[in-house]
């Protein structure tokens, strides 16, 4: 300060012509020392110190530098506050002093705790500690900062093991207990918001005992003081620190220190004895020579005189000189190329406050301006304790945060950092271990938020981060890999040809229609034998090309599903199978009518002639091409992606469409067969050598049985089960019409031709059946 105040004195552009005066207290870290200097001050009891005795005037303080302690400025600031008195601290840190209401005239050069707090725990969120302790100084600048850190971390995400705090004086038993919860705590990190004094008291406790290995992370009070730096289990320690600088002449004035102030002073006399281990005064210590003078100052290797750590010193000297501009801006005016003051006005306290809410200058390249809460632009270099070749633990700046940088660019660092135990891997301080991908955290009951449990996520949800808090559903087409971390397309099921069961099918389906076809080509060699002609051989070759269609219409089933498909299976269908049971109705009336026919003075075969037959064949057919086409144009099947059957697969299958239409082309097949099969129930016994009606009455049992046990398989076989269940049951069905009705007659036609004459059908067993022929 008195350095500062001789250059302003010496300036020609800051007061020209004006002398500053000063007068320096000791307000020995003390709120009441520091209540009874304010007092004095404004009693005017104390002289001002002037540098030298041309001074115009003597008056009443305008402005006051300090205190170095939050406690004793806010003592102090409580005082000469209602007296319009600015007061600028160069180490008062405490955020509570940024409250304009409470202390309307006090400003800083030093950044409030709030911004430190904050600083220090995004320090503390940006190398992923989650878990971490806390220790404080029992003050107000330990107890307001550590509030205004937990807030902060408490916003960032982070959870707090303990909170403990201690005053240096505090008895021995306390700040034991306080290093007994550092060292049995589960934390890696410990956050200390103390105060030099403090942190020597604790880490000298912590000393005694042994020391389990913390991470330290300070604050600007303690992190730069070399002294504690001989604890070496505190090496690797990290803290934000005030911004080191450069005061050009300041060395040279510290050096520039006659013995006769020395000897005016007794704080300096005791710095002089402790320097040079020699006595001003006579002494009752026999070991202490006397200082006889020849002490050179230039030899002195203290930290009085090293200028290359300035830290906490260049913010006393921007508080010297932002009191000197808010003075110089209200007495002094520009004109032309001068600058005039006025040294005759009688400055009251008020125009200074006025005028220093106002300034903004910058001085060695430091800037200085105050924000509406007095406090300066928050700027911090982040230290880091690192252990030297030798050994010994130095000081070194490894980034720096600035405040008035965008969100999450505030920090920058620049070189590598030492950690506990010189290791070069962060340390790792959680509660509980990172949740990979595929899991989620399930918090564990009366714990903080950073204690959980990790969780698999559920069937069909994914978690793609580390220590997700939820799991996410995956879209309804897509299903998670097995590791559950990533959604991938379900896969697309059908009965595609690649498929073995679809092979089997395929190949029945093709050997049912190469059976018709070779049936018919049999048919067609014998046309003129008496088996052939007397089952109504036109009925007969009808039946044989719709069991061929209904073999083939199977193959349509299979394969994916498309607009045309879906139409073509299930008409294709219905109308094949309504043509083969049309024809196999057609036969069991002629055989009926045939019957009748026989009887004494029947005519009834004119009206049941093969044209008749057709009609009937074709009234039949066409009801069902009706309702296949209202179905169609209604509400025809189609293409349809089933999510609902398997969770973690797709089934690609045919919609019906209308439900009714399906079950009205099924219901009328029904109809048909059950119409069918009890006609042939009724002609089985009628007497015939080669009696159509059992073999009818056989196929249409098993055609029932088949598509009676059908409707449930359908309704209960899941996905591509279902298009299997329609091709067994049209095959089945199928296989059962041919084999039952054609199987016997190919027998006796290729393997007992003794058997296939007119004379063998009416007169073994003297039937009296008639032959019916085209």
């Amino acid at each position: 300060m008195m350095f500062a105040i001789e250059e302003i004195n010496n300036s020609t552009e800051l007061l020209p012509g004006i002398k500053l005066g000063y007068q320096i207290y000791d307000t020995c870290a003390s709120g009441l020392v520091a209540t009874h200097v304010a007092f004095q001050q404004l009693n005017g009891q104390d002289p001002v110190f002037y540098q030298d005795n041309n001074c115009s005037q003597s008056d009443a303080i305008v402005a006051v530098v300090g205190d170095s302690s939050s406690t004793p400025s806010i003592s102090f600031s409580r005082i000469i506050g209602p007296f319009n008195i600015p007061q600028v601290s160069h180490f008062a840190t405490c955020s509570c002093l940024s409250d304009k209401q409470q202390f309307p005239t006090f400003f800083r050069t030093i950044p409030s705790d709030q911004f430190q707090a904050d600083a220090l725990a995004k320090l503390v969120k940006h190398f992923g500690w989650t878990w971490i302790g806390a220790v404080r100084s029992d003050s107000d600048y330990g107890n307001y900062g550590m509030a205004s850190f937990l807030a902060a971390a408490q916003r960032e995400g982070i959870c707090v093991e303990y909170s403990v705090s201690f005053f240096r004086t505090d008895p021995r038993s306390k700040i034991k207990r306080v290093a007994d919860v550092i060292r049995r705590s589960t934390a890696k990190v410990v956050v200390a918001f103390t105060a030099t004094g403090e942190t020597s008291v604790l880490l000298e406790e912590l000393a005694r005992g042994p020391p389990s290995p913390r991470q330290w992370v300070g604050t600007e009070s303690w992190s730069t003081d070399s002294l504690l730096m001989s604890y070496s289990f505190c090496a690797g320690a990290i803290g934000v620190a005030i911004q080191q600088s450069v005061i050009p002449g300041l060395r040279n004035f510290l050096l520039r220190l006659p013995p006769t102030e020395v000897a005016a002073s007794s704080v300096l006399t005791e710095f002089w004895e402790d320097a040079f281990n020699c006595t001003l005064t006579k002494s009752a210590d026999p070991e202490k020579r006397a200082c006889d003078g020849t002490q050179d100052m230039d030899t002195l290797q203290s930290p009085y005189t090293d200028t290359t750590q300035l830290r906490v010193t260049n913010m006393v000297y921007k508080a010297v000189y932002a009191i000197a501009h808010a003075i110089h801006n209200a007495i002094c005016q520009k004109t032309n190329f001068t600058t005039e003051c006025e040294k005759n006005i009688r400055l009251e306290p008020k125009q200074v406050l006025t005028e220093i809410k106002k300034v903004k200058f910058s001085r060695n390249g430091y800037p200085v301006s105050f924000d509406a809460n007095g406090d300066p632009v928050a700027f911090y270099e982040l230290v880091n304790w690192q252990k030297s070749e030798r050994g010994v633990i130095e000081l070194v700046t490894v980034g720096y945060y600035d405040a008035s940088l965008p969100k999450g660019q505030e920090f920058h660092i620049n070189r590598n950092i030492s950690w506990v135990e010189s290791n070069t891997q962060v340390p790792v301080s959680l509660c509980s271990k990172r949740c990979l991908p595929g899991t989620h955290k399930i918090l564990q009951k009366g714990k903080p938020i950073c204690c959980y449990d990790c969780i698999p996520c559920p069937e069909g949800e994914i978690s793609n981060m580390t220590d997700s808090p939820d799991c996410l559903p995956c879209p309804s087409e897509l299903w998670p890999n097995a590791q559950r971390d990533a959604c991938f397309p379900k896969p697309v099921e059908f009965l595609s040809y690649d498929e073995v069961l679809a092979i089997i099918l395929a190949a029945f389906s093709v050997s049912g229609a190469c059976l018709a076809i070779i049936t018919t080509a049999i048919f067609f060699h014998h046309r003129t034998t008496p088996i052939v002609r007397a089952n109504n051989s036109e009925l007969s070759f009808l039946l044989l090309f719709s069991l061929t269609l209904c073999f083939l219409c199977s193959l349509t089933f299979i394969g994916a599903p498309s607009d045309w498909s879906c139409m073509l299976r299930y008409t294709a269908f219905g109308i094949t199978f309504v043509l083969c049971i049309s024809c196999v109705l057609g036969k069991t009336v002629v055989v009926l009518m045939a019957f009748k026919a026989t009887l004494p003075g029947s005519n009834v075969m004119k009206w049941f002639g093969p044209p008749q037959q057709r009609m009937t064949v074709v009234l039949f057919t066409f009801i069902q091409v009706v309702i296949c086409t209202v179905w169609l144009l209604l509400s025809p099947p189609f293409p349809m992606k089933n999510l609902s059957t398997y969770k973690e697969k797709i089934i690609l299958e045919c919609a019906l469409g209308s439900a009714v239409g399906f079950w009205a082309v099924l219901g009328y097949i029904g109809l048909l067969a059950v119409f069918c099969f009890v006609l042939a129930v009724l002609a089985r016994k009628l007497p015939d050598n080669f009696n159509e009606a059992k073999l009818i009455t056989f196929s249409m049992l098993i055609f029932c049985a088949v598509w009676l046990t059908f409707i449930p398989a359908y309704v209960s076989s899941p996905g591509k089960l279902t298009v299997a269940v329609e091709i067994f049951a049209i095959l089945a069905s199928s296989f059962g019409l041919i084999l039952c009705i054609f199987a016997p007659k190919c027998f006796f036609i290729l393997f007992q031709p003794e058997k296939n004459s007119k004379k063998f059908l009416l007169d073994k067993h003297k039937n009296k059946g008639s032959e019916i022929g085209n």
